[in-house]
């Protein structure tokens, strides 16, 4: 299972991991953290990390 984590200390909340992702597994309000609730949705296609402007998210893992 893919599993993404958000460094709070580089994160600006901007939401742009949010928008981009095709499976929607991450939840934000204006101004939040992006909440990682639907993992078992993410297909490991790394938009979120690359499209990141602050390098605040890693992606591990993988399909057992």
């Amino acid at each position: 299972m893919w599993k993404v984590e958000v460094n709070e200390k580089l994160c600006k909340k901007c939401g742009i991991c949010s928008s981009l992702c095709p499976a929607k597994v991450f939840t934000n309000e204006v101004n939040e953290l992006p909440m990682y609730t639907h993992q078992e949705k993410c297909t490991g296609c790394n938009l979120c990390v690359l499209r990141c402007p602050d390098i605040a998210l890693t992606l591990t893992g993988g399909k057992k």
